[in-house]
């Protein structure tokens, strides 16, 4: 029997105190740029036991301006921006040869925190997106060689077959290229870091950029 949906939702809680620990947010001491607080609050999510805390929403938007999102990985972040890959000819690539602005989502249940960042994407060059791609697993590559992503599947033995044979290739050949893998590099334009508090006072921190510089704002949450 299914459990009834609505009553589920009533008993389940946000950040039982048996295994969140809400920390103070000083405002007051927050770096002047976001990456460095970014890099921190990443830290303390691994540190606290987050599962996977490199990983993402990823919320793009088609042509017509429908938006999608789905979970993907964190690559890296520097001067030069967010980083994320995926081919070029999955449906996440083609919102963003459409329209190359994205947000990303980054949850850490365990500290209650949040952190937004959104702004235009572009690509990077293909050798640094096959240089990415080989400093990986050998699982990211036989991944990537596996390919048509977002196509329609005819059916599983089809996959496990061009599954197989990527695992071949990746394991015989560890540099072998995938062309259509595409490195992105998100530049932001606001980032958004929130601190969720028990009182519901939660602090809410935005950077946003004003010509070479950020400035710093609070949130009503």
């Amino acid at each position: 029997m299914e459990p009834d949906l609505h009553a589920l939702l009533r008993s389940l809680r946000v950040w039982d105190p048996a295994v969140t620990d809400l920390r103070p947010f000083d405002v007051e001491r927050a770096p002047a740029e976001p990456l460095p607080l970014f890099a921190r609050w990443l830290g303390d999510a691994a540190a606290a036991g987050q599962p996977e805390p490199h990983t993402m929403s990823l919320a793009t938007a088609d042509a017509d301006g429908l938006p999608d999102v789905r979970i993907v990985m964190l690559h890296g972040a520097d001067e030069r921006g967010w980083s994320f890959a995926t081919h070029a000819h999955s449906r996440k690539g083609g919102h963003l040869a459409a329209r190359p602005y994205a947000a990303l989502t980054f949850y850490w249940p365990v500290l209650g925190r949040q952190v937004r960042v959104r702004g235009p994407v572009t690509a990077a060059p293909p050798e640094e997106a096959q240089a990415d791609l080989h400093a990986r697993s050998t699982g990211a590559l036989a991944s990537a060689l596996t390919g048509r992503q977002s196509a329609v599947l005819a059916s599983p033995e089809e996959l496990a077959l061009a599954s197989e044979a990527a695992w071949e290739e990746a394991r015989r050949a560890p540099d072998t290229p995938a062309p259509s893998w595409t490195l992105y590099h998100l530049v932001p334009e606001e980032t958004e870091f929130f601190q969720g508090d028990a009182d519901r006072r939660h602090v809410r921190l935005r950077y946003r950029k004003e010509g070479e510089g950020w400035v710093r704002e609070l949130l009503w949450p």
